[in-house]
């Protein structure tokens, strides 16, 4: 294929042909699939419900859960229908999507980590002005350019991954995704797309630089704190966090800087996709009493 006109559809990469793996594939798939639907939609229940978790840090936290549900919502349907169906396709349109929303819940999910990561070092290295600085308004406002932000740098990538005309329909992943979609083009990166490319690289990086200033300082402040009983609160509140950022980031890592390989390319996806989501609300309601109250009382309704 010479132009982009011509492809009405793209071929995902093919799980397998035996059956028996074909059905474990669908098995695993929707039990994890489930299991991070219930989780993180316990979460948020758990936080609108109860009053007392209505302040910024739970705040971000029903968000980050938000951002999960969606990122797994955009891979994991198609990839078990495709299973099911025994098939490999996936319309234009929707690639088209794919790309847009895993971009626009990507980026929300690292700057979400980000102003988490603001909020822990408010609350530890000023507490006294901790309500004055993360108000409601303040909260809102910082959820909001993390949403608007992602909408704008997910409609550039799509933009771009898309106008340029693509020689191949073969994308080596199981779901539509722009590293792969760039491989197929049949035009060499244009100066748009690699500043675009550099900088979300240096937003990443800046927002990585960030979390590890911020948690230093933190730390720093916490080990000063003269009680025992006020490091363990300190602590329990901020190690979630840095948990689930720990995961994401070395997660991602191995998805994208391992060498290129078939063989590794369905076990290193379900890492990707499934690992991070699956444990943010194990993480947060194991470390943060507070959650597992709540999620208690929300059970026993």
């Amino acid at each position: 294929m010479d132009n982009q006109s011509f492809i009405f559809e793209f071929m995902l990469f093919d799980f397998t042909e035996i059956e028996e793996l074909q059905m474990f594939c669908f098995f695993i798939f929707t039990v994890l699939y489930l299991a991070i639907l219930t989780g993180n939609l316990l979460i948020i229940s758990a936080i609108i419900c109860d009053h007392h978790l209505h302040n910024p840090m739970y705040f971000f936290l029903m968000n980050l859960a938000i951002q999960d549900l969606g990122f797994i919502s955009v891979v994991v349907p198609k990839s078990i229908a495709n299973i099911l169906m025994n098939t490999r396709q996936i319309s234009y349109f929707g690639c088209v999507c794919q790309v847009f929303f895993l971009a626009f819940f990507m980026g929300s999910d690292f700057w979400i980590l980000t102003v988490m990561a603001y909020d822990r070092y408010v609350a530890i290295c000023n507490p006294l002005h901790y309500e004055t600085i993360m108000n409601k308004q303040t909260s809102i406002n910082m959820i909001l350019a993390v949403w608007v932000s992602s909408f704008l740098n997910a409609l550039l990538n799509t933009c771009f991954t898309f106008a340029t005309p693509f020689c191949s329909n073969i994308v080596n992943q199981i779901f539509c995704e722009v590293p792969q979609l760039l491989k197929l083009s049949c035009m060499d990166l244009n100066q748009n797309e690699i500043k675009l490319i550099v900088a979300s690289c240096i937003l990443g990086i800046g927002c990585f630089v960030y979390i590890l200033i911020s948690y230093a300082s933190v730390f720093s402040a916490v080990l000063k704190i003269p009680s025992k009983e006020g490091r363990k609160k300190a602590f329990s509140t901020c190690l979630p966090h840095l948990f689930v950022v720990s995961i994401f980031l070395l997660s991602a890592l191995i998805a994208y800087m391992k060498p290129p390989s078939s063989v590794q390319d369905l076990a290193t996806t379900v890492l990707y996709c499934f690992i991070p989501p699956l444990l943010n609300p194990l993480i947060y309601s194991m470390r943060n009493k507070d959650i597992r109250f709540a999620l208690l009382k929300l059970l026993k309704m």
